[in-house]
């Protein structure tokens, strides 16, 4: 189970410790589905993007399955926003 730190200056609510695969998969799980903070399909979109360009198969197919929910402005914020986290990280 992934451990997480609450209130993150890059506006997400819970952020990976350690920054594995497996645990930005689930922290893009959490808001794509709304559980326990608002769901946010750009910011899911973000994590499931890093999570998926570290090594983590089940990120790369829900991306895409979140992907056919957003609109192409959207995909572009996340990845932004995906770009942005790693570049600080």
């Amino acid at each position: 189970m992934a451990r997480f730190e609450a209130s993150q200056p890059d506006g997400s609510v819970f952020a990976p410790t350690g920054h594995t695969p497996d645990a930005l998969y689930q922290l893009g799980m959490l808001y794509a589905a709304g559980r326990d903070v608002p769901l946010a399909l750009v910011t899911a979109h973000k994590w499931l993007n890093i999570a998926a360009a570290r090594g983590n198969q089940d990120a790369r197919r829900m991306r895409t399955e979140l992907s056919a929910e957003m609109t192409r402005v959207e995909i572009i914020e996340a990845q932004r926003q995906a770009r942005a986290w790693v570049a600080r990280h």
